[in-house]
């Protein structure tokens, strides 16, 4: 199975990497200056679950894409989806699937808009990663898990082959015959998470902390909750139980990335993650944190803009 991995940061440096590590026939597709620093430093992941350094991996640049890959893994941000697809289309052919690792729903809506729905599978991953200077990819915990399926639930041929090329990676490799469900139940909690510590600019410790924090982190995940529920896809009591234990334990240093991409002045998935959350509400029913989240998002993106 030939696959493109688009991206090489830390999401897709560290499944790519790890694929690539165990022998599968993986391109990343990058940009110039990634090339040249993967040319000349390899590509390397440094993690409590095992190192692994990659001399020269195999990379492509959009123009050198010519043939259909048969797995295109995509793990960009959200706000670089519309070039990424631009990129990647000449690797699509009749029987490539896509496996966009994105947070929230949206990219399937425009991945089915641009290829068709039949090519576009469900996905998601969990993994703290960054990169350091030279590019290599250091894992920050032990979580590294890559979820995947056919959106209907299916037991296809192709999900056979995915999950036998997957599988012994070096990661957790789920199939799942439920990932609509597990998208949603991870864009709840994450648009809670994220709405919240970037609102009040704090970690869930200092939050649960504060008079009446607590009391607004289980309000926000409640109008997310009721969002999916709208969709179809309320999450159970469960799922929702350890949200909310997550969402407010005290002392806890927790922080969504999104906030740590806003201190340092970053792009962030303000519409992506908020703003369709929001688009996406029950009009019959009232939102009111939801709002002020995505309109406190959007100061910020402006401001950025005018530096």
């Amino acid at each position: 199975m030939r696959i493109l991995i688009v991206g090489a940061g830390a999401t897709g440096g560290y499944f790519g990497g790890r694929v690539l590590q165990h022998g599968r026939d993986v391109t990343f597709l990058v940009r110039g200056n990634r090339a040249a620093q993967l040319a000349q430093y390899g590509l390397s992941i440094h993690s409590l679950t095992g190192d692994a350094s990659m001399a020269s991996p195999p990379t492509v640049l959009a123009s050198g894409l010519h043939d259909p890959y048969d797995l295109i893994l995509l793990s960009c941000k959200a706000y670089g989806l519309e070039q990424a697809m631009a990129d990647m289309a000449p690797a699509v052919g009749p029987r490539t699937a896509i496996l966009p690792l994105l947070n929230g729903m949206r990219q399937l809506d425009l991945l089915d808009a641009r290829f068709g729905a039949d090519r576009v599978l469900g996905g998601q991953c969990v993994i703290a990663a960054t990169l350091d200077e030279h590019g290599a990819v250091r894992h920050l915990n032990q979580s590294h898990s890559l979820t995947f399926g056919e959106r209907d639930g299916a037991a296809t041929e192709r999900m056979r082959q995915i999950t036998a090329t997957l599988a012994d990676c070096g990661f957790d490799a789920r199939p799942s015959g439920t990932i609509l469900q597990d998208m949603w139940d991870k864009w709840v909690f994450l648009a809670s998470l994220a709405g919240i510590t970037c609102l009040l600019r704090g970690s869930v410790g200092s939050i649960a902390a504060a008079p009446g924090g607590s009391d607004a982190a289980l309000a926000l995940l409640e109008e997310c909750r009721a969002v999916a529920e709208h969709h179809g896809h309320a999450p159970s009591e469960p799922t929702l139980q350890r949200a909310r234990h997550v969402l407010t334990e005290a002392g806890s240093s927790l922080t969504a990335s999104m906030l740590r991409d806003l201190q340092q002045g970053y792009a962030i998935e303000a519409d992506h993650v908020v703003g369709d959350m929001l688009a996406r509400a029950d009009p019959q029913r009232s939102t009111r944190l939801l709002p002020i989240v995505y309109a406190h998002l959007k100061v910020y993106e402006e401001s950025r803009k005018q530096r």
